[in-house]
């Protein structure tokens, strides 16, 4: 990647650890992602909602948004559902604006479990808020995060089906809450079984959006989801130039 520093920011998640024997509020990444970054040849780093969106945007390669709690229903135009949880406005804020900065750069964009959620809320679409409402059945497998429980079906000439080399795949899933209406430029490209939206992308091929979370199977499965990490770090090859000194 001439020209290229190969910089991977991943969002991280804010929640209570315990430290020194204090409830800390801390900003955490799966250990994992930075793995399938390195290994895929990037750097990664890692950012919460007190980066600046737009200037993050303008000093990284590619962006990844990390999973976690429900995004807020009312950036999407909508009631909040009982079974919502997890809302974090902050993180809503500035993970919206990264997406939009990064998108408006040409930097290519992986959203991964709630990272799908939102980037199709950041650019227009809405979200199914809860799953078992929609299809009569749970897709909280959380007794089998690390493990494949489901089948996926991808679209046929998209780009997920191309990085997989496959029309099919077996992913774990932790999510209540799927993409319903795909924003602008997106469309869907991978389904579950029962019709629940499992993967998108966008029309200029420099953002693409994940149900399942490659960080959190366990070897060797994880390592099989390195080419999304691939696309990555050329996807932003061919996008717009960036602006002088950026």
């Amino acid at each position: 990647m001439p020209g290229r520093s190969g910089f991977v920011v991943i969002t991280s998640i804010t929640r209570d650890v315990i430290t020194l024997g204090v409830d800390m509020r801390s900003a955490t990444v799966n250990d994992r992602f930075g793995e399938l970054v390195e290994r895929a040849g990037g750097v990664p780093i890692y950012a919460d909602h007190h980066a600046a969106p737009g200037a993050l945007a303008a000093q990284v390669d590619a962006v990844v948004i990390n999973g976690g709690g429900d995004v807020a229903p009312e950036r999407y135009g909508a009631m909040r559902h009982p079974r919502t949880y997890g809302v974090q406005e902050r993180r809503d804020r500035f993970e919206i604006e990264l997406v939009r900065a990064a998108a408006d750069r040409g930097v290519p964009v992986l959203g991964v479990c709630r990272g799908i959620q939102l980037v199709n809320v950041a650019l227009g679409g809405t979200l199914v808020q809860h799953v078992p409402d929609a299809v009569g059945r749970d897709h909280m497998c959380d007794d089998a995060w690390d493990r494949r429980v489901h089948e996926v079906v991808l679209a046929p000439g998209s780009r997920l089906a191309a990085l997989y080399g496959s029309d099919r795949l077996e992913v774990n899933s932790v999510h209540h809450q799927a993409v319903d209406r795909p924003g602008p430029g997106l469309r869907v490209t991978a389904t579950a079984p029962d019709g629940t939206v499992e993967g998108i992308e966008s029309e200029d091929g420099r953002i693409l959006g994940v149900q399942w979370h490659p960080e959190l199977l366990a070897e060797p499965a994880a390592w099989e989801h390195l080419p999304l990490f691939r696309w990555l770090l050329v996807a932003g090859d061919h996008g717009p130039p960036r602006s002088p000194g950026a």
